[in-house]
């Protein structure tokens, strides 16, 4: 069969691109690495989900090799094999936006023009985006209607500039705790607003409203109220009889041609045998750290250090999420009765957040600074972390009697309140994709290999952003609070690698996320980021993504 394009991956960073070129017409074909789970094959078994991974690979079959800094100022290197420190964020249809919490800010912005706004920082590879805010909004707002966001536009210091009044979808129910919040935010002079989350309220289409399961986060969504790509666009793309999705389908190499066009794409099927395809136009979009590592394993005699690679590039500048959590403990005898009463309701949401300290105006800071968003939640149902986090007592490891009066008394006279603080990650020459030289996967290729040096700055900025949430804590009636913070971070927000600019030199694809060096090929993950901005990325990935399926379609209508 022809094929006007070949997407390689089928996630946040794929989905638009999917969605809009099946709809528009043309011959869609899609590789995905993982199995194709539907909707009935979501359990919110803690065990299956969690606990034992059964959507992300074997370790002892693919696994990555991670540098992490030690505090003498060496670097340990261990493979996630050997660890148990997964940094797969789901390996199905759909990809990781299967298994997201779905906080679904946007960008200020002032986070397309980091380096503009506030100067050099010494240490971090800071630079501003070939793009604006403006040529970005008309497909937040895009996302927001189709993929489907929930929420309400509340004024504050650093709302961003919008096209609509409003989120299409109203706020999903919250528990109790979020009134307190907001009254806690006053208490301090914060305005606490609600957060906009990727999860509808009511049915659209195919999905029903989220039936509030309390298992969201690092789960598949039973109700398809997520707006994962599987959910929210796949099915639509499919309908137009354009779209053919290839599940258990592990590319592993992209070939050009005399032209430094990629010819075909090679990979091994579902029954394990070595298959290639053709098409007009190629799409990776496999999420930052493979990505990389796929351009960095098709070396071609033009291309001998990896494709799109001769600038050396590819798998520089790795982006995660700066900042931590924190959390305290809200007592119910300190509760009135009511209050007690309406707190227990199982209401996974508290959906609130604080962005009055986006941008810091600090002597702390030398003077304006980039800061970041604070989201307030309740802790997650999972019973095993929370029993867990109960084995020891002052130091000394519960058992028998005292552990079971420690965990009565954890999960029956009291509830946790919790932060996530979300800041910049800064690009530095410490954070990077490789490819290892000794450790391969279960085809017999290498996998990657992840630095993940971090910035001392994203340090500073998630203490400082800390210190105003553990405030409203207290404000909230939390005792015994606890902040963590620091440069380790969450594998489940990564970004960059294949970052987007101007200049061939630095940049590995130019304004429209297509390589500079290969004239067919587009990189619409996370990866084309530069910088990541203070909230989480997958609104972010799907509104690019969407932004450059229209110069696809622009393309292809010339082609023809």
């Amino acid at each position: 069969m022809s094929y006007d394009i070949c997407i390689v991956g089928s996630g946040a960073g794929a989905g638009p691109i999917i969605y809009e070129l099946s709809k528009a017409g043309y011959k869609v074909l899609v590789l995905e690495k993982g199995p194709w789970f539907k909707t009935e094959d979501w359990t919110k078994d803690e065990m299956t989900a969690t606990r034992r991974d059964a959507y992300r690979p074997n370790l002892a079959e693919e696994c990555h090799v991670v540098e992490r800094p030690k505090a003498n100022g060496q670097w340990s290197v261990e493979s996630t094999y050997e660890s148990g420190k997964d940094m797969w964020n789901g390996s199905a249809v759909g990809g990781s936006s299967n298994f997201m919490s779905a906080y679904f800010h946007r960008l200020k912005p002032k986070d397309f023009r980091l380096l503009s706004e506030y100067g050099p920082i010494e240490g971090a590879n800071v630079v501003d985006w070939p793009i604006s805010y403006d040529e970005l909004e008309p497909y937040y707002a895009k996302v927001e209607q189709v993929v489907g966001v929930s929420g309400k536009v509340v004024p504050h210091k650093h709302q961003e500039p919008r096209s609509t009044p409003d989120f299409p979808y109203p706020p999903l129910t919250t528990n109790i705790v979020a009134d307190w919040f907001i009254e806690a935010g006053k208490q301090a002079g914060f305005t606490v607003i609600p957060a906009p989350r990727g999860i509808i309220s009511q049915p659209k289409d195919h999905r029903k409203g989220c039936y509030h399961s309390n298992y969201c986060g690092s789960f598949g969504c039973s109700s398809d109220a997520k707006g994962s790509s599987r959910a929210a666009l796949l099915p639509d793309a499919l309908a137009t009889g354009n779209c053919e999705v290839r599940a258990n389908c592990k590319v592993f190499k992209l070939d050009t041609n005399a032209q430094n066009e990629v010819s075909a794409v090679h990979f091994y099927n579902e029954q394990n045998e070595k298959e290639s395809v053709s098409a007009k136009l190629f799409v990776v979009a496999c999420q930052a750290v493979e990505t990389s590592r796929l351009l960095l394993m098709s070396k071609t005699d033009q291309f001998p250090d990896g494709l799109a690679n001769n600038s050396g590039q590819v798998g520089k500048n790795l982006l995660f999420a700066g900042g931590g959590s924190g959390s305290g403990s809200i007592k119910f005898e300190n509760l009135s009765e009511e209050d007690r009463k309406k707190f227990d309701i199982p209401l996974t949401f508290v959906n609130q957040a604080l962005q009055d300290f986006y941008e810091i105006d600090d002597e702390e800071f030398g003077g304006k600074a980039k800061g970041g968003t604070i989201d307030f939640l309740i802790e997650h149902s999972n019973p095993m972390p929370k029993a867990y986090r109960n084995r020891y007592k002052q130091g000394t490891l519960q058992y028998g009697s005292e552990l079971k009066k420690s965990l009565f008394e954890y999960f029956t006279k009291q509830r946790r309140v919790r932060f996530e603080v979300f800041c910049d990650w800064l690009p530095n020459d410490d954070c990077h994709v490789t490819l290892d030289d000794e450790v391969v996967d279960k085809w017999g290729d290498p996998v990657g290999k992840v630095k993940i040096g971090f910035h001392q700055q994203d340090v500073k900025v998630g203490n400082y952003l800390a210190e105003k949430a553990k405030i409203v804590l207290q404000n909230v009636g939390a005792e015994s609070i606890s902040i963590g913070i620091g440069g380790n971070p969450p594998t489940n927000l990564m970004a960059g690698g294949c970052r987007f600019g101007n200049d061939p030199q630095t940049s590995v694809l130019d304004k429209n996320c297509k390589a500079h060096e290969v004239d067919n090929l587009y990189v619409t993950d996370g990866s084309f980021m530069p910088t990541g901005g203070s909230v989480p990325h997958t609104l972010t990935i799907y509104a690019n993504s969407f932004r450059v399926a229209d110069k696809i379609i622009a393309r292809l209508d010339r082609m023809t």
